[in-house]
């Protein structure tokens, strides 16, 4: 549903403005936020709608971001078959510790996002467990598109343009939690995938199709930046990016005796080396 628009002269005055401004208040379109969160009419199942502390649809070409604490779920949806939601995690009390997608392939033996992986930081410590994948189409070996590239495809890659770079709106996000630039290390995306051949070239494998979903599961307090804007390998001349949904809930954090926790040496020796950290802060 559009946003109803104002007639110049009914906003001439200041009290005109403001009339209009709060008339739109209530006002629902296609992609925003839900307030308050437990509002939300559809949780999981399983999930109490009181337990539900982000809802919103993301539109292609936009960014979102929250500060979650550790044991929230966070499940993505790709609800058009053209989503790709870019993400960078950050440490919420130290952004100095924060995503680090060469030692999360790298540490896990495994270059391809998919349930049962860790999104690692450059600790060795968990910043959040992937708990759930019905899409299998994800990239951890890109990162996102930047202003250049987007500027030479496109004709233009700022933010306030019909076709934002990733890297630009992950400065936005960044800036509204008191990081800078140099805080943005290469992120992580989910719902348009990239394989790697035998010749060792990327082959962008595109979307699984609509209603995928993604659930990650915070293991310490975090910092997240999503940015939903086109794969930079998507062959498609145009600028085409669809509504991401995003819901976030309370939950827990792995334990020991999770299957997740002892699924691989190393990320055993990762969720250790997490809990470790937090229990000599008291937090765990």
């Amino acid at each position: 549903m559009a946003t109803p628009s104002a007639t110049p002269s009914a906003t001439a005055s200041t009290h005109g403005a403001r009339d209009h401004a709060r008339a739109q208040e209530g006002t629902q379109v296609d992609a925003m936020p839900v307030l308050p969160a437990n509002s939300w009419p559809a949780p999981p199942e399983g999930v109490a709608a009181g337990d539900v502390v982000w809802a919103e649809t993301v539109a292609g070409g936009t960014y979102t971001h929250k500060v979650l604490a550790r044991g929230t779920e966070l499940r993505l949806t790709d609800l058009t078959g053209d989503a790709c939601a870019h993400l960078l995690l950050h440490s919420a009390d130290r952004p100095w510790e924060r995503l680090n997608a060469a030692d999360t392939v790298k540490v896990l033996w495994n270059a391809y996002l998919g349930e049962g992986h860790l999104l690692l930081s450059d600790q060795g410590r968990v910043l959040a467990s992937l708990t759930r994948d019905t899409s299998g189409r994800h990239d951890a070996l890109t990162g996102t598109s930047t202003l250049a590239r987007n500027t030479a495809r496109y004709g233009d890659g700022t933010p306030q343009s019909a076709s934002p770079a990733g890297r630009e709106l992950f400065k936005l996000a960044a800036l509204k939690n008191g990081l800078a630039p140099r805080d943005l290390p290469p992120s992580v995306s989910f719902f348009q995938g990239v394989r790697i051949a035998e010749d060792g070239s990327t082959e962008f494998t595109g979307s699984a199709g609509p209603g995928g979903t993604v659930t990650l599961r915070a293991e310490q307090d975090v910092v997240v930046l999503i940015a939903n804007v086109p794969h930079p390998l998507d062959p498609r001349p145009e600028y085409r990016c669809g509504n991401l949904g995003v819901l976030a809930y309370r939950a827990r954090p792995t334990a020991p005796g999770d299957p997740l926790w002892d699924a691989t040496p190393e990320g055993r020796r990762a969720f250790l080396n997490t809990v470790d950290h937090l229990t000599a802060r008291g937090i765990a």
